[in-house]
């Protein structure tokens, strides 16, 4: 039986790494992207499965519905929402429309694909989603100068990564799998479109975060952290996270009540 994955951002970086591990697996492919000549280029490279290269702009209302059409209409087996912009400036800096984009591709984009491809999914009781975010997305109490810029992109990996959790939930009792996918530095072209020079620092690279990915598939990991070799600290941060939610009360806190 053949195999169909859909992956959005696919023209570089952890997309294109993506397309090609699915492709050797062989995975016939959806590759949507913005860059039609890299798409082409990319499909020329895979002569050995079935490429359609799809152009289209997640971070507008068409492009997202262009794209949510084919996982409603197609056996998707496999979903990878890779596509990413990253937009570093303070909140205070950062431009409407970028600011808008930036939601757009990292979580409305996600969400309305999710909708789009998981009934037929979950008909077919197969298929395995995976919603790429960072290990920023875990960054929000840090006070390092490092996340300096980044709130905005920072809450939509976090979102990423809560709503895939709950998804998974949902999902996993139909037969199909959710990942939120959270690799640290990567080399890619990612940071050199901020205009950022990391040559230097030490980075993963995409072909490894594809790996951890799908060997986290087979792991049964909800939350895949390929640069975290202790992934107790996971467990921990989710069981904390699990307890204060529990612990809640409709009482006022003691702390909150005058005196």
């Amino acid at each position: 039986m053949s195999r169909l994955a859909l992956v959005t951002g696919a023209s570089s970086g952890i997309g294109a790494a993506f397309a090609r591990r699915l492709a050797a697996d062989g995975y016939d492919l959806v590759a949507v992207g913005r860059q039609r000549d890299r798409l082409e280029a990319l499909a020329g490279s895979l002569p050995e499965v079935n490429v359609r290269p799809v152009v289209a702009d997640l971070s507008t209302d068409d492009g997202v519905d262009e794209v949510a059409d084919l996982c409603s209409s197609l056996p998707l087996t496999m979903l990878v929402n890779n596509a990413g912009v990253g937009h570093y400036m303070p909140m205070t800096e950062l431009p409407a429309d970028k600011a808008r984009e930036l939601v757009h591709v990292k979580a409305v984009a996600p969400t309305m694909l999710i909708r789009a491809a998981a009934p037929g999914m979950v008909a077919r009781s197969d298929g395995a989603i995976i919603n790429v975010a960072g290990m920023l997305a875990f960054s929000g109490p840090a006070t390092q100068l490092l996340a300096t810029g980044r709130a905005t992109y920072t809450g939509t990996l976090a979102l990423l990564v809560a709503m895939t959790q709950v998804l998974h939930g949902e999902l996993q009792p139909h037969g199909v799998t959710v990942q939120v996918l959270c690799p640290g530095l990567v080399a890619t072209e990612f940071h050199q479109r901020q205009g950022m020079d990391l040559s230097a620092v030490p980075r993963m690279s995409a072909d490894d975060v594809v790996t951890a990915s799908l060997r986290g598939l087979e792991l049964g990991e909800v939350v895949c952290a390929p640069g975290v070799e202790d992934a107790e600290l996971l467990g921990a941060v989710f069981r904390a996270d699990v307890a204060a939610f529990d612990a809640q009360s409709p009482e006022l806190a003691l702390r909150y009540r005058t005196t």
